[in-house]
């Protein structure tokens, strides 16, 4: 058995640094600045929050020199360069639009916007201002993505017939939390669901054909929920999500020459196995980056979106804007089928 080396490794010092605001100082944005601070030479600049209170907390936690009360008023400083956004999905689409008119560069946590059609806002706005927007989908990041990436292009593992991806967690029952609200983009698919429809389509390409059942939580938000994506050459993949139960969290690429294996919680850094067409192990790639959470991970998508800035790129080449966009197109018709009713438009 052979070890298979990172064809891209990426130093996470050293290289472009950019002057963050973070917008929405809650639980994903603790560990993305966490993130940053402990890996990286970005500069977390200003955070702002609805409450001056919550960003001075935020700002005194991680050593920031200013935090504001409000939106507007990081978006009116001058010494910052790019927004990270970290509120609850609807309103990505608000928020990124105002930070672009303000003349920020953007991050976008997951999932984009709350739909394909927010999304397009986005990517508009983006491009009449002529600004970076990338969404923060960490996952494309890390070194064993890149690992399957040239797999992929090497054709190691033949005709791509099947593609799964799994991903649960056990989210407490409380109605009144963003996960259950409606209102703020809750459900299953939108939170870690993205993870695994955006893998299935990160190999296969466009689906033509979703068909997904599963069932709502009494909020009206998708519970959990299994999706078979084909597309026109006739690959399938089977993606699943639950706020109710932890699934194996594996995802596999299955062909006619071998199969590749990520196993539990493929979107966060790790390691990756290569199986031949008799189901033997052949290679494996073993990260030895050090970083091996899904919260230490969240540093490389920052990393990068410095480089593609310092490049003079207005979105990464990597995750394109497209990609993003069609990964919503597949949740929309998803959850359409679940019978969610929408929340942006």
């Amino acid at each position: 058995m052979k070890l298979l080396p990172d064809p891209d490794p990426v130093p996470l010092r050293g290289g472009p640094v950019l002057r963050w605001g973070i917008l929405a100082p809650g639980v994903i944005a603790n560990k993305f600045v966490r993130s940053l601070k402990r890996h990286t030479d970005q500069e977390v600049a200003a955070v702002g929050s609805r409450s001056r209170e919550r960003a001075k907390s935020f700002g005194q936690r991680f050593s920031i020199p200013r935090a504001y009360g409000s939106y507007e008023e990081l978006l009116g400083d001058d010494s910052v360069d790019i927004v990270y956004i970290a509120s609850p999905h609807s309103f990505h689409k608000d928020m990124a639009v105002a930070s672009l008119e303000a003349g920020k560069h953007v991050l976008v946590e997951k999932p984009l916007a709350t739909s394909a059609l927010e999304a397009q806002v986005i990517i508009d706005s983006a491009r009449n201002h002529n600004r970076f927007v990338m969404e923060a989908m960490h996952t494309r990041f890390h070194p064993r993505t890149r690992v399957l990436k040239k797999l992929l292009e090497e054709n190691e593992l033949g005709y791509i017939r099947m593609v799964t991806a799994d991903l649960g967690a056990i989210f407490p029952v409380d109605h009144s939390s963003r996960i259950y609200d409606p209102a703020l983009g809750g459900g299953a698919l939108l939170d870690i669901g993205v993870y695994s429809v955006w893998f299935a389509v990160f190999v296969m390409g466009s689906p033509t054909r979703v068909q997904c059942v599963g069932e709502l939580t009494p909020t009206g938000v998708d519970g959990q929920s299994i999706a078979v994506l084909t597309n026109k050459s006739g690959q399938h993949a089977i993606t699943s999500c639950s706020l109710y139960t932890f699934g194996p969290g594996e995802a596999s690429v299955n062909g006619s020459r071998g199969r590749v294996l990520i196993p539990s919680r493929h979107p966060a850094p790790g390691d990756l196995a290569l199986y031949d067409h008799r189901n033997e192990l052949v290679a494996e790639y073993v990260d030895r980056s050090g970083l091996l959470t899904a919260e230490d991970g969240l540093c490389r998508q920052a990393v990068w979106a410095a480089r593609h800035i310092s490049d003079g790129l207005t979105e990464s080449p990597m995750h394109p804007l497209s990609m993003s966009k069609l990964v919503l197109q597949v949740l929309d018709e998803a959850r359409e089928q679940l019978g969610v009713v929408p929340t942006g438009f």
